[in-house]
């Protein structure tokens, strides 16, 4: 297979849960994955190069060892996990290669993107293997990952994936048609939502929790994992992955599902910025009052302690932090200047005050989030 070149094609990130993958907890479909196949030869055609992010490692790895049901203890997880990934990457591979597509295997954790540096080499290999003609099988390396270093759901790491290659549109393939108004499995008079201009409260209440009992997300994952594309100005389909033909009518703006658009956005979204809003954990939350919302989101103002109301979480310098306003709505995520401790000691207080302290006199030169180290979620 010859490379090829992307310059005028598109970009798409398909992420696939764990729920549309298997047929139960330990088995993979493989009658999807040809589908999938099938699909994605016909988007490439039209002009798409993806890259797919995939969960189910651990059930492919219950399958190959025979195991029935899942196991709670974590080096067993990791050990199906370690199995499952090889056997994973083999059922990509045979049902990509009969029609001619060349996979390829990207393990990541947050270790890999925590750091600016690395968060580069994974961007410049992503986009290398796709001029290579080349189709990268995403996933969590969940034989090393432990609480500190995962993503938690492939939500996030598809969303990362979307930024770092800079998609031109993301699918995601799940158990259920797309956002609701409610729990459509407890209300059932809830009703579809086909379009999402802007993730507010009401789109967040309207996420509810997870509603499979598979993947390790839920529908508030993907809600907040496409108010960071929205941002990074990059849409977002979600759509029950075994509707005929759903990646290919996505791909060619065909209505499936909720779509998420990306209007013109009033900030800039860096490289920088996207690091931070998916790049990396976050470590605590800093409530500002509504004259500092204001400053940080119709002004473009970077946030001050004068206007932070309550510090909340544990955090370092230049830690990520989200920033909330006193309903608890998180409308922004940074980078802090300073630690929670010494933050939560100028809580409120004015600049001149601050220079006044000799403990925190620190911040006196400097905002406690600069502007240009602060994204926008709205």
């Amino acid at each position: 297979m010859g490379e090829t070149t992307t310059a005028a094609r598109r970009r798409l990130v398909v992420k696939i849960g764990s729920a549309t993958l298997t047929t139960s907890e330990s088995s993979i479909d493989y009658g999807f994955l040809d589908d999938l196949a099938a699909q994605l030869d016909t988007v490439r055609r039209a002009g798409w190069d993806v890259v797919v992010v995939t969960s189910a490692a651990i059930a492919c790895g219950l399958e190959a060892l025979g195991i029935a049901k899942r196991p709670t203890d974590m080096p067993s997880l990791q050990a199906a996990a370690s199995v499952g990934q090889s056997a994973l990457s083999t059922a990509y591979a045979e049902a990509f290669g009969r029609r001619d597509m060349l996979t390829s295997v990207v393990l990541l954790t947050r270790r890999d993107t925590a750091d600016r540096t690395a968060y580069l080499h994974a961007r410049d290999t992503l986009r290398r293997l796709m001029e290579l003609d080349v189709v990268p099988i995403v996933n969590e390396n969940d034989t090393v990952s432990v609480e500190q270093i995962r993503f938690g759901d492939n939500d996030t790491l598809a969303a990362l994936v979307a930024c770092l290659i800079d998609a031109d549109l993301m699918v995601i393939l799940s158990d259920i048609d797309g956002l609701y108004t409610a729990n459509p499995l407890i209300d059932p008079a809830a009703e579809l939502i086909p379009r999402v201009d802007r993730v507010g409260r009401e789109i967040l209440a309207a996420a509810g929790g997870a509603v499979s009992g598979v993947g390790s997300g839920g529908m508030i994952t993907k809600i907040k994992a496409a108010r960071v594309l929205m941002a990074a100005g990059i849409p977002m389909v979600i759509c029950q992955g075994r509707r005929p033909d759903c990646v290919v009518d996505a791909a060619a703006g065909v209505p499936v599902g909720t779509l998420f658009t990306a209007p013109e956005r009033p900030h800039e979204i860096t490289p920088k910025k996207l690091w931070i809003a998916l790049g990396d954990a976050v470590h605590g939350t800093l409530v500002v009052d509504e004259g500092a919302r204001a400053a940080l989101v119709e002004r473009g103002k970077s946030l001050l302690s004068v206007g932070i109301r309550e510090v909340r979480g544990s955090f370092d310098y230049d830690d990520i932090v989200d920033v909330a306003d006193e309903t608890g709505h998180v409308f922004a995520r940074g980078r802090a200047a300073a630690g929670s401790d010494l933050v939560a000691l100028a809580v409120g207080k004015s600049r001149e005050a601050v220079a006044a302290n000799g403990i925190l006199s620190v911040l006196a030169d400097r905002p406690v989030v600069h502007r240009d180290e602060l994204v926008l979620f709205e």
